[in-house]
Order: structure tokens, then C-alpha cells, then sequence
């Protein structure tokens, strides 16, 4: 078909655009360039053009979410955000999903807010031609795929996903009951995103086609495609699958609709899972991109961020009903809402951390704020802006996030401007305007059986809890092989899938390395595309050098690294990083303890000057050591009613056994954590920190030169010692399965995990086996898991299984959150799939495996997380840079027979833990069907580790 004429083309070039810095009134220059043309029908295009890697980013975006629904019919957005991806008529059951386990893809993914549903997926660029049909058959050749049997079974889908990340959470529902009481009965945001479970199951098969084809039409939609592409075979290639859709109906754009609170409003709620009492306070904001949304951001900050910040003084410091107070100025379309979290310490009366609340206020309206306190927090936006920017799928997002919500990609300039200009008569305008005596809405969650917490003249809320009935009743589907469908006519064989382009070349980075005289082995990729520069310096030890009596030193260790130094406050240390827009963070795992940095490539050697002082003339503040262990504990409270918390913690004892030391979580248990003294911190640092057991890695805007000599110092000053590590002992595989049950009483989900200790990632076997396991559970939702227990049966709403392992064995997983009264058939399910695996693997499966694995080489090492990741496997396990392509031969040499003969020794269901966090009373016996023997309840034997 020839291209219909376009009825304009602009080439809108946003060019190269300055952004100063306040810390030293600097200047970065930074161009994001990107045409934008409009079809017949309505669709805007956009294009960025990247080819920093062979990849590509393809971005739809429809102009509709939860506030295009009505009341009685929520859920409809986010509902088309699953069926989107199940089929359409020229790509067949499975659609996009079994398209993306071929070619290398991201893995085609969706997200839905109020305003806007997308689409996307990172490829490699060969494949971009196979994106832009598929995502014209998504928007014009979908809607008759959908039958009564398909919006049956993704209905569970998407209840399940409201079981797993509302019912079965910790504060789950406070979203709920802010948005009812903020927002007036039919004010568009007044519902979840998710929608209500009854009006999902109520709604009917014409009601969801009418939704769509009011909603999902070009004029309604944004397609970005960003990366390594030729743009005018891309325009040919739009114009051939889009010029034929049709235009929709025009679409009248949302009037603003601020919430018009007029009263306080204090609810409460008594929470199954929850352990320490939420409070959360809700005022009327703004919308997106109004004037006043830039003050208000700086202002949350002001108010709620680091030692500075009056909410912090007050709260925590002063008062110490808390470790932390979150602040956060939410700006949808129509209107907004500036929200304050904090969960308070056990038993802690939410009265006080109100009164506390507003004795930070009047700190804040008596001692205001500095020009400096502004300028670092500029600063920090700044950096932010550019970190968003980092990845083509990145990029791709922004520009379509402002075409939609701004009119104009290029406000991408104007946004960040009007940020820097905000000033100190902004910020405390926008204070009185919006939170200043203001009417709010309160919620106090507190963990059932303690009201007496909550904040005086709270009522009810009102929560409606599922009830689940027995053995998934009620709630079955029959999904046929083939659906019976109308075809929508074309003016050519849209069945036929369009081919590869030119096979891309993996862009394998260069790698620099040296070591320091102090045996500090340096490992770094020089990557100029953003100014920025992204290390971590990594020192082995963590958990596995602690004492089991004492487990959680090195956590603590590491959050006090960063609470001051010899010469610095904590106070004057937050401010000198936030000046410098960089990030400095340490964190304590089960292998290692690792300084994470990020700083703009011009105040690298600033940010790396005081990561060397934190480092080597640590503080050792009494007062913030107890409030860092008062933290500790508080988050070991709060993961203790958590169900996938207590799986990982349960599914490591039972892994490694009760008392080794891997088999414990890193932040220590309570018991651990009340014992440990600032003197266990001192004897941990002074005896394993050291430069013989450090790497460093460092990927960005800087050569190996700059990062050689801004370590002279660490070099001169940071003496070696000799550190042993310890050697492991690790338990064998089970010889038999056994079943293990955590009971949580009326859990909404069950959280699966099973697996066993499988091996190292230096073993020979391990990469093989994680080529076996890509079809079984690790290639996303074309995986049997998925494909079985999501897709085929509505269990869950996610299911994975995956190799992980370090220089020491590590397991294999198989994890997931079913629905509670499938728990049985789910692990029924589970043991069938690997029962039957290796002899139901076929030529075509190991052929979309290696087509998969091979081709997404292409984007390995896209953005600065995945360089840096790469140079840790370099340094930890001594690989060449060259890895990628020895793993390509491998997955090209190996045979279906050595699948078959991986998936039975490494896969094997009857060596395994099955370990179920549950209702035990409906759910524990009916799992003893499944021939492993009686369930062993195990809630008095791991309690303390969770």
C-alpha cells in the first residue's frame, strides 16, 4: 500500500540546552534531539536517534487511564494492560509475549496509572520492524481476540495481582482510603488504578469492547521510538502498519479537578499484616505541571529529607518515635496530593507523632530554611533528571511523558528550568498555600488488637476484605486452543512476520584495569553519552565473616558509615554529598559490604574525596548508632508480618540449615541486633576493612587517568591487611522432597517458594542451566510457568524460577503468590511442569532459546547498571571482557539432549524444599496430597528469623 501523505511533519529539534549548577554555578550541556510527526488518524510519532548501542526502544502510550472509567466499571484501564499482551490477530495466542522470547527483547511490558496506559520494550534494532507491526496490531486488530473465556481468566489474573500487592501487604489498603476521602464520591481519582474486584468481576464482555474503542485509538496514542534505527525506513515502516487504522471519535481533554477538602477527615484501620503503626497525613496538591508542582517538590524535601530537615529532628532525633518520615508531592493530571508516611516504632502512640508532626512545622515557620539548603537540593534534581535519561527506554518514556502531558516533547527543557528558578519566597508561598493549617485527610494503621493507637476522633475506615472460598469455587474459566474471532480487513497479508534487519553486533564495552600499590584492584569503562559517572567499591566479608550470635554487625556497619565522619557531623556530611548532587550509599550483604556512588562527571573528584574520608575516619557516633539499631529493629518488626519476607528468610533455613551463617538475613534478627554494641563495629571494620579483599568499579564520563589519580589519597593513606575468608561448608541437596508451612492466618495469597541448593556460578553447569531453565521459568511470560499457572489457569499473577549463585553454590528457585485457595493445585501444577519438562522439550523450544539469548546480547550492556555488573563478574570470578561472546557459543553449541539431561538433574521435583507462607488452617493438609509426605509446620522453629 502506498503511504498516505502526511498532514504535517515538523522537525522539532530541541538542540543543545544548559543546565547550571548551584553548588558552583557550573554548566552541563546535554542535547536530546527528536522529530515528531503526526499521521491521518491522529497517531503522533516521535523519534530520538541513540546509537551508543544496537538497540532500539519502542514506547506506545494511550492517553487513558482509571480517570477515563466510571464508577461501577473501575479496573477497565489496567485490565487492557494485561489483555493487550494475550493476542491478536495476526500475531496469534500469545501475541507480543512469544514474539519477545525470540527475538532478545526487554521482555514487552505495561504499566498503567490514573492518566496513561503504556507499552514497551527494549530489542535489539534488527527486530524493530517486527515491533512497529506488532504494536499496529495491538491498537487495530486486538479488540475481536477478546472473548467471554479470555476476560474470565485475566480477570484472576489481575485479582490476583490486587491479592498480592494490596490484600496480602502490610498497608495495602491506606491508598484506598486516602483516595475515598480526599476525593468526593465520582471524582475520577477517587478509585484505584486497579479497580474494585466487584466491578471487575461484574463487568461484562460488551462493556470492556466498548471501553476500548472509545479509548484506544491513534488520536489517542503517542508511539516513541528511540535508539539505533535508520528514521525514514522507520517512517515507511509506520506509515505501512498504522496509515490504516482508523481515526476514533475526538477525545475532549480532562478539565483540571483539584480535590476541595473542607474538613479534616481521621480514619483508621486494624491490619492483619502489619506490625508498627502507619500514619499518613493527605493534602489537596497540584497538577501536573502546574506552576506551583517545582516549589512544592523542593518544599517536601525541605520539610522531610536527611539530618536537616525538622520532620527528621523532631520525629526521629528528638523524640525517637520513628526511624524515618517520608514526604511526597504526588501531580497526576487533573490534581494532586502532598502525602506524609511515617511508620512509628511498636506501640507508639499515633497521637504523638501527630503533635510531633506540627511542632516540625512550627520549627520550619521559625528557622526557615538557607539559599544553600535550596542549592543542594537543585542539585540533587539535577542529577536525577539525567540518571532518568540513562537508557534509550528512558529517554523514550520522558519524551512521551511531556508530548501527552505537556503538548511538547521539548518541555523537557522548560520542566528543569522552571525547577532552578523555584525560590525561598516559592517554597514558603506553596507552604501556606497548601499545607499551612490546612484541612488533611489522617489514616492510622495500626497491627489488630491496637486501636488505642490511633489518633483522637479517627472513624472506621471502610475496607471491604475478599473472602475466599474453598478450592477456587466459582471462580474456574475454560480457555479453548483456538478462539473463534471476526478478522478485521486489510489492505495487505498482515499474518506474515516481517524479517530480521541486519544482525546487530553486540557493542562489548572496553575495559581498563590496574591496581594500587595497597593491592586495590581498579576496574573501570569510560562511557560519555550522560555526564555522570556511577561507581562501587566492593570489599568482601558481609554477613559471612559475622559471628551467628551475633549476625547484623556489618548491616549496622554500614549504615553508621555514612552517619558522619572524624571531621564531619552527619548533618555537614548529608549537606556536603547533596551539594554535589551525588549519592554515596553503603550496604551490607551475605558476601560483601559495597559503596555505592553516583555524582555528575564534574564533581567526581569531590564525591570520591568524601567517599575516601568516609572510609577511612568513620565517626562512631554513639547517639546514631542507637538510632541506627532502633531503625534495624523496626524494619525486622515490619518484615515479620510481611509474608514474601518471612518465605526468604524461612526458605534460607531451610536451605542452608538453622544455624549457618548463610542462613541468616544480613540486618540480624532481634535478638542479634539488642546485643550488638558500636565495639562490635569497631572490631568488624578494623579487622576485615581492607584494600586486599576490595575492587573497585567505576563506569561514565571520566578516562582511566582521572579515576587512577583520584584515588592517590586512598592509595598513600589506606595501608593493606590481611583478611581471611571463610570456607563453607554447604549442605547437599535433599535426597527426598519434604513440605514446609509458615502459617499467616487469613492470608489472601500463598507465597510459594521451592527449590534446593543448587551450585556456584563458576560451575561448569551453571550457565548451561540457566539456558535449560530460560523455557521452564526464566523467560518471562513465555515460560511453561507462566505460560501454565498465569495464562493457562489465572493462579497468579507472577511465577519465575532462576539459577543465582556467587563464587559459592547458590539455589534454585522456583517463586510465586498464588491465589489461597489454589494453593495446592498450584504446587500440583508446579511438580507436573517438571515432571514433564525434559521429555516435552522440543527442537522449536531450544531454537527460540538460542535465538533469544543470542540476540539479546545485543543490549547486555546498554546502561551504566548493566557495565557496572559486568565488571563485577569480571573481577569477581576472573572472566575475560570477552565472556558475552563465549557464552554465545555455548548456547549456540548446546543440544536439546543436554537440556533434557540438565532439566533432570538440576530440575528434579523430588529433590527439592516446597515451602508455602499460608493460611494453614483452609490450605496446609489438602498439600500432603501432592506425595511428599505430611507438611511440616515450621512457625515455631523459624520464628526468630523472621
Amino acid at each position: 500500500m502506498k503511504s498516505r501523505l502526511l498532514v504535517s511533519i515538523s522537525f522539532l529539534l530541541i538542540g543543545s540546552f544548559a543546565i547550571t549548577s548551584c553548588a558552583e554555578q557550573q554548566t552541563t550541556k546535554f542535547s536530546v534531539d527528536y522529530e515528531k510527526f503526526t499521521l491521518d488518524n491522529g497517531l503522533e510519532v516521535i523519534f530520538h536517534k541513540d546509537d551508543s548501542d544496537p538497540v532500539t526502544a519502542v514506547a506506545l502510550t494511550f492517553h487513558v487511564g482509571s480517570a477515563r472509567e466510571i464508577e461501577g466499571r473501575t479496573g477497565f484501564a489496567h485490565l487492557f494492560e494485561h489483555l493487550l499482551f494475550l493476542e491478536s490477530e495476526n500475531l496469534g495466542k500469545g501475541g507480543l509475549d512469544q514474539m519477545s522470547s525470540r527475538i532478545g527483547g526487554s521482555g514487552a511490558n505495561g504499566s498503567t496509572s490514573r492518566d496513561r496506559t503504556n507499552y514497551f520494550q527494549t530489542v535489539p534494532n534488527d527486530a524493530l520492524e517486527k515491533m512497529i507491526w506488532a504494536e499496529a496490531d495491538k491498537l487495530g486488530y486486538f479488540i475481536n481476540t477478546v472473548t467471554e473465556s479470555v476476560l474470565a481468566k485475566e480477570k484472576q489474573v489481575v485479582k490476583n495481582e490486587k491479592r498480592q500487592g494490596v490484600d496480602n501487604q502490610p498497608y495495602g489498603h491506606a491508598s484506598y482510603v486516602v483516595d475515598q476521602n480526599l476525593y468526593p464520591d465520582g471524582h475520577p481519582y477517587s478509585w484505584q488504578v486497579i479497580g474494585s474486584l466487584e466491578d471487575l468481576q461484574n463487568a461484562t464482555l460488551q462493556d470492556v469492547k466498548d471501553f476500548y474503542n472509545r479509548w484506544y485509538v491513534p488520536n489517542n496514542a503517542t508511539l516513541v521510538i528511540a535508539g539505533d534505527f535508520d528514521s525514514a525506513q522507520a517512517r515507511e515502516w509506520i506509515h505501512k502498519y498504522f496509515d490504516e487504522i482508523p481515526r476514533g471519535e475526538e477525545i475532549e481533554p480532562l478539565q483540571d479537578k483539584p480535590a476541595n477538602l473542607q474538613e479534616t477527615k481521621k480514619l483508621y484501620y486494624e491490619d492483619n499484616f502489619a506490625k508498627l503503626p502507619e500514619l499518613r497525613m493527605v493534602w489537596p496538591g497540584v497538577g501536573l505541571y502546574h506552576d506551583d508542582a517545582y516549589a512544592l517538590d523542593i518544599l517536601i524535601q525541605l520539610l522531610s529529607d536527611g539530618k536537616k530537615a525538622p520532620l527528621y529532628q523532631v520525629l526521629v532525633e528528638e523524640k525517637e518515635l520513628t526511624s524515618n518520615v517520608f514526604m511526597r508531592s504526588g501531580n497526576s493530571e487533573i490534581a494532586g496530593e502532598i502525602s506524609l508516611i511515617t511508620r512509628a516504632y511498636p506501640g507508639t502512640d499515633l497521637n504523638e507523632v501527630e503533635a510531633a508532626v506540627k511542632d516540625a512545622f512550627v520549627q520550619f515557620e521559625e528557622e526557615g530554611f538557607t539559599d544553600e539548603d535550596l542549592q543542594r537540593i537543585k542539585a540533587g534534581i539535577e542529577t536525577d533528571f539525567y540518571n532518568g535519561l540513562s537508557s534509550v527506554l528512558g529517554k523514550a518514556f520522558q519524551l512521551a511523558q511531556y508530548n501527552i502531558f505537556a503538548g511538547d516533547p521539548g518541555y523537557i527543557n522548560e520542566d528543569i528550568q522552571k525547577t532552578l528558578a523555584v525560590t525561598k519566597e516559592d517554597v514558603i508561598r506553596v507552604y501556606e498555600q497548601y499545607i499551612k493549617d490546612r484541612p488533611f485527610v489522617a489514616t492510622s494503621f495500626v497491627p489488630q488488637g491496637q486501636s488505642s493507637l490511633i489518633i483522637d476522633n479517627s472513624v472506621e475506615a471502610d475496607v471491604e476484605e475478599e473472602q475466599i472460598v474453598a478450592e477456587g469455587r466459582g471462580e474456574q474459566f475454560d480457555l479453548p486452543e483456538e478462539t473463534e474471532y471476526e478478522r478485521t480487513p486489510s489492505s495487505f497479508d498482515r499474518t506474515v512476520e516481517p524479517p530480521y534487519g541486519e544482525t546487530p553486533v553486540p557493542a562489548i564495552p572496553d575495559v581498563w584495569k590496574t591496581e594500587l600499590t595497597n593491592g586495590l584492584n581498579v576496574y573501570g569503562i569510560e562511557n560519555r553519552e550522560l555526564p555522570l559517572v556511577e561507581f562501587e567499591i566492593t570489599l568482601e566479608g558481609g554477613l559471612m565473616l559475622e559471628n551467628p550470635v551475633k549476625v547484623g554487625v556489618s548491616s549496622l556497619m554500614a549504615t553508621m558509615m555514612t552517619r558522619g565522619t572524624a571531621n564531619k557531623t552527619p548533618e555537614e556530611l548529608e549537606e556536603a554529598i547533596d551539594l554535589l548532587g551525588a549519592s554515596i550509599n553503603v550496604s551490607a550483604g551475605r558476601q560483601s559490604i559495597t559503596i555505592r556512588g553516583n555524582s555528575l562527571a564534574r564533581n567526581y573528584d569531590e564525591t570520591m574525596a568524601l567517599v575516601e574520608e568516609i572510609m577511612l575516619e568513620p565517626r562512631w557516633d554513639e547517639r546514631e548508632f542507637d538510632l541506627a539499631r532502633q531503625s534495624t529493629l523496626s524494619q525486622i518488626a515490619q518484615h515479620s508480618a510481611n509474608p514474601n519476607s518471612i518465605a526468604s528468610n524461612t526458605f534460607n533455613k531451610l536451605l542452608y540449615g538453622e544455624d549457618h551463617i548463610l542462613s541468616f538475613n544480613p540486618i540480624g534478627t532481634t535478638t542479634s541486633v539488642e546485643t550488638i554494641t558500636i565495639d562490635d563495629l569497631k572490631s568488624y571494620y578494623n579487622n576485615y576493612f581492607s584494600p586486599s579483599v576490595t575492587d573497585m568499579h567505576v563506569v561514565g564520563a571520566i578516562d582511566q587517568a582521572s579515576v587512577v589519580g583520584s584515588l592517590s589519597w586512598l592509595e598513600e593513606v589506606w595501608e593493606d591487611k590481611s583478611v581471611e575468608l571463610p570456607e563453607f561448608d554447604l549442605p547437599e541437596a535433599p535426597e527426598s522432597s519434604t513440605v514446609y508451612f509458615y502459617d499467616v492466618p487469613d492470608a489472601k495469597q500463598s507465597v510459594l517458594r521451592f527449590g534446593y541448593l543448587a551450585m556456584p556460578e563458576t560451575d561448569p553447569n551453571f550457565y548451561p542451566a540457566t539456558i535449560m531453565n530460560y523455557k521452564l521459568g526464566g523467560g518471562g511470560f513465555a515460560s511453561r510457568l507462566t505460560q501454565e499457572l498465569r495464562e493457562g489457569k489465572g493462579y497468579t499473577y507472577g511465577i519465575r524460577s532462576r539459577f543465582s549463585g556467587s563464587d559459592i553454590a547458590g539455589p534454585f528457585t522456583i517463586s510465586s503468590g498464588v491465589r489461597t485457595n489454589v494453593t495446592y493445585e498450584s504446587a500440583a501444577l508446579v511438580k507436573q511442569i517438571l515432571e514433564e519438562y525434559p521429555n516435552t522439550f522440543t527442537d522449536e523450544d531450544l531454537e527460540n532459546t538460542k535465538s533469544y539469548l543470542i540476540k539479546s546480547s545485543a543490549r547486555q550492556f546498554e546502561t551504566s547498571g548493566a557495565k557496572l555488573n559486568m565488571l563485577e563478574n569480571i573481577s569477581l570470578y576472573g572472566w575475560s571482557p570477552d565472556y558475552i561472546r563465549e557464552r554465545q557459543e555455548t548456547v549456540r553449541s548446546i543440544s536439546n539432549e543436554e537440556i533434557q539431561n540438565l532439566a533432570n538433574t538440576y530440575a528434579n521435583p523430588d529433590k527439592m524444599i516446597w515451602l508455602v507462607v499460608g493460611d494453614a488452617r483452609t490450605q496446609m493438609d489438602r498439600l500432603e496430597q501432592l506425595g511428599f509426605g505430611e507438611p511440616v509446620l515450621v512457625n515455631e522453629t523459624f520464628a526468630e528469623g523472621n
